[in-house]
């Protein structure tokens, strides 16, 4: 009984804490407390759906809300593309997850299981409240069912990437008086109910929601084709065409809707002034103000730059390796030896800028601060930025901290209103080439390529060399010259090597979303993991010693182990229902 005031008490709470983004459910504020009676009520519906999506932006932990954050940076550690950074002292449970020594009884791994059902619980909480009072409309009490839906896929979504195989908890599974209601084995893939829950969702939701934040038929619909991506290969790497064929039909409805396209400055993904824009599909939404309460990116905020304005914490920083990725010759990306030559840190002491003057995609310096490039507007970033030069290098993230002008008010500058873009266009435009090189048409497959390396070849603060003139230049540090040797075009030749073609569309995924959170679940979906990253933990262990001896065990660290607190609180009658992974 103690755990089911719990989980009814962590939905209120939800609803208090829970604030969006600047327009009508996601700025409007609770009135007096849902008792259990007053939950027989529209208005206690509502609460409770908002209360399932405060859950979303990683709410419904105490305190250290970045352990279930919708961007995963902690479990990204385990990428090729991120260090724990900050020093080695500090939060050593990241370092074993850097490391892949993952283990069940792991505070950040049980905290994502514990926030991610919770979403599931509410979720359920929803739909049947909805069900139960009669006074919603027949209308509404659809939508919100559809909402849930969305939200309950979401969450088991993650879950499926986390774990190999976590349980699935369905409304008529959950009984909000029942604690032994959740208690369901984890054996079978969850996979179609996953999909079910998107497709119910997008058969009702509307094109267009007046409230940001709330789900639209078409992110379902990405989200959907997202689930049926992960299945897109299976766990010897072999194609799965069926999977990947459905994957194709929902993505090309999605491009030929015309909802969607890029923006024209590829840094407009990531600030606070061009939120929920055209290539926005579903976004995490995020607010600070005095009414707002927890509701910024508070997730994120231990990963921001150890420097003024920030004040803290240090976390997150990039890896060399990653760091190299974005060199390129004669404009287009070195696929198999852009690790060889490091792209350097070193600045002029006259000057202070940057001395590598190697070429480079510009998505870089909108992506990684580096020493003597103009860091996200503010001021030109130097090794003070991390905690400890010698532990996690000079290299910091970049994309989800606010530009000055957002920066929070009354507390910490790591705290803002920039939201995530969980779901954007240019991952489906990546997607349908994914597929295109495996089923499909390489040309195709290359078209949607180049689309990405059009966008990033103009963004705000790049001037391509033949347009530079007077035009205006964010990374100019002296007037007419630009802070770096920026050099990107697009791949101009046919592809007719399918190899190479798959090596392309990675590696551009790679790049365009570095640093999101997603890197380390590719390589999973991809079933490439053991081969990147142990290549790169023999790499990068040059620059960061502590890495050294470390390796990712295939077959086991692809995924997290269930943590050893859930196994023991699904028990029935002294059994567990939950079973561990076997590679665990």
């Amino acid at each position: 009984m103690k755990n089911t005031i719990f989980i009814y008490v962590t939905i209120i709470i939800a609803v208090f804490l829970f604030i969006g983004c600047n327009k009508e459910f996601l700025d409007r504020q609770p009135e007096g407390q849902f008792r259990e009676n007053d939950v027989a009520t529209a208005e206690g519906v509502e609460g409770i759906l908002l209360g399932a999506y405060n859950l979303v932006n990683g709410g419904g932990l105490t305190g250290q809300t970045w352990h279930n954050d919708a961007q995963n940076w902690v479990f990204n550690l385990a990428s090729d593309d991120a260090l724990k950074g900050t020093d080695a002292g500090d939060q050593p449970e990241q370092s074993f997850i850097e490391a892949y020594d993952f283990q069940s009884f792991n505070r950040h791994i049980r905290d994502k299981w514990r926030g991610l059902y919770k979403g599931v619980a509410a979720a359920n909480n929803a739909i049947n409240s909805a069900k139960q009072v009669e006074e919603i409309g027949e209308e509404r009490r659809k939508q919100i069912v559809a909402e849930a839906h969305f939200l309950r896929g979401f969450f088991h979504f993650e879950a499926r990437k986390m774990w190999r195989m976590p349980t699935y908890i369905s409304d008529t599974d959950f009984d909000l008086h029942n604690l032994e209601s959740t208690k369901i084995p984890n054996d079978k893939e969850i996979w179609p109910f996953i999909e079910a829950d998107f497709q119910a969702a997008a058969a009702v939701l509307p094109d267009t929601q007046k409230e940001v934040g709330r789900p639209t038929k078409w992110a379902a619909m990405a989200f959907l084709a997202k689930a049926k991506m992960y299945q897109g290969w299976d766990a010897n790497g072999a194609v799965n065409v069926a999977k990947l064929t459905e994957a194709k039909e929902v993505l090309d409805n999605l491009v030929g809707s015309g909802m969607f396209s890029l923006v024209p400055k590829f840094q407009d993904n990531f600030l606070v002034a061009t939120r929920n824009n055209t290539e926005s599909i579903f976004e995490v939404q995020y607010a600070i103000s005095s009414a707002s309460g927890d509701a910024s990116n508070r997730g994120v905020g231990l990963a921001h730059p150890y420097t003024d304005p920030w004040g803290c914490c240090g976390f997150y920083q990039v890896s060399q390796n990653l760091v190299n990725a974005f060199k390129t010759e004669a404009g287009l990306p070195l696929l198999d030896t852009y690790d060889e030559v490091d792209v350097t840190a070193e600045v002029d002491p006259k000057t202070t800028h940057s001395t590598y003057m190697g070429p480079l995609d510009p998505r870089l310096d909108h992506s990684v601060g580096r020493p003597g490039i103009l860091y996200k507007g503010f001021k030109i970033y130097q090794t003070d930025f991390v905690r400890d030069l010698s532990y996690a290098g000079p290299f910091f993230s970049m994309k989800h901290v606010a530009e000055p002008e957002a920066f929070g008010e009354g507390g910490w500058g790591n705290l803002s209103a920039n939201n995530y873009r969980i779901m954007r266009y240019s991952m489906i435009l990546l997607w349908l080439a994914e597929v295109e090189v495996e089923i499909g048409d390489l040309e195709r497959a290359r078209a949607l390529v180049n689309m990405i390396r059009k966008r990033a070849a103009n963004p705000d603060g790049f001037v391509p060399k033949a347009a530079q003139g007077d035009e205006r230049n964010d990374f100019t540090i002296e007037e007419g010259t630009p802070a770096a040797n920026y050099s990107i075009s697009t791949y101009n030749t046919p592809w007719t090597d399918k190899v190479m073609a798959r090596k392309a569309v990675r590696f551009e995924t790679r790049l365009e979303f570095s640093m999101e959170g997603h890197r380390f679940f590719d390589l999973q979906r991809w079933r490439t993991s053991a081969e990147v990253l142990n290549a790169y933990l023999q790499s990068e262990s040059v620059h960061r010693t502590y890495l050294k001896g470390k390796s990712f065990a295939k077959g086991k660290n692809e995924y997290f182990p269930i943590p050893v607190e859930a196994i023991d609180r699904s028990a029935v009658n002294g059994q567990p229902t939950l079973t561990q992974d076997p590679a665990y």
